[in-house]
């Protein structure tokens, strides 16, 4: 029995200190190439990355998308670790498992910059997303810059802004407001509408809608919780397997006793 080969990541340096959190990883492993660190902090944005991947690999077995919520995008050639971590980023038209090997994403070997990059706001991340990554996105070329606010605008402002690159300078989308307050925009790079929906307990929401059918993709939740509960059946349908396998062998041992002891 042959093992997936496992991946180095280049050290992340921070102050002087490495970061190897994540280092060792199975690129190949559809939870480790989209689960972003801060997934249980972050709610909906765990959903939102397995959505895109079904939406664009897991659908038709594509292998030029990569859907990514670790990876890293570096923009010095001479120093790696000069680089930004998007929560989600979207690169349409590259090798993609060529990119999870490492998590880093170059865009001087991929020959383009992501399509799309997403923000997932918090406390602690607000002010970076809408300054210094804002900045580098629009720099290093990123096609589609997008933030979304689940509080509905306590971090950044409002609920969602887009934003697409013309002439090297990012220029924002018309986004329309609807009578139950959701917020949606189109976003040309993944021919989605991306939707900011208020919940029960008035945070909000991502959704994801087809353009031409005007239907909104299966929040993947669902999707996540029906892949759970398939994995938990299997695993026991094999561990009920092996207790009868166990049974049959102690079974056949016994009746092996009984013969010698008829001897």
């Amino acid at each position: 029995m042959t093992t997936k080969p496992k991946y180095r990541m280049i050290p992340y340096q921070r102050e002087d200190r490495d970061i190897y959190i994540g280092l060792e990883f199975d690129p190949e492993d559809l939870a480790e190439v989209l689960w972003p660190g801060n997934m249980f902090q972050e709610p909906g944005l765990m959903d939102v990355l397995y959505l895109l991947n079904d939406h664009f690999v897991g659908a038709t077995g594509r292998k030029d998308v990569l859907v990514s919520g670790v990876a890293f995008i570096c923009y010095d050639r001479s120093n790696l670790n000069v680089r930004v971590g998007p929560d989600c980023l979207v690169a349409i038209g590259v090798d993609a498992l060529a990119i999870r090997h490492r998590r880093l994403y170059l865009p001087w070997e991929v020959g383009k910059a992501p399509d799309f990059v997403l923000e997932w706001a918090s406390d602690s991340t607000a002010e970076n997303d809408m300054g210094h990554k804002r900045d580098t996105y629009e720099s290093i070329g990123v096609g589609e810059y997008w933030r979304f606010d689940l509080t509905g605008g306590r971090h950044y402002g409002e609920p969602m802004i887009g934003e697409r690159l013309v002439n090297g300078r990012y220029e924002r989308f018309d986004l329309i407001v609807e009578a139950d307050g959701a917020v949606r925009g189109y976003s040309p790079a993944l021919d989605l509408v991306l939707s900011w929906e208020r919940q029960e307990d008035g945070q909000g929401l991502m959704y994801l809608y087809d353009p031409a059918t005007g239907q909104r993709l299966e929040p993947h939740s669902t999707l996540v919780a029906s892949h759970r509960a398939e994995a938990a059946e299997s695993r026991a349908e094999t561990a009920e397997a092996r207790a009868e396998a166990a049974e049959a062998e102690t079974e056949r041992l016994r009746e092996q006793l009984r013969r010698l002891g008829e001897q």
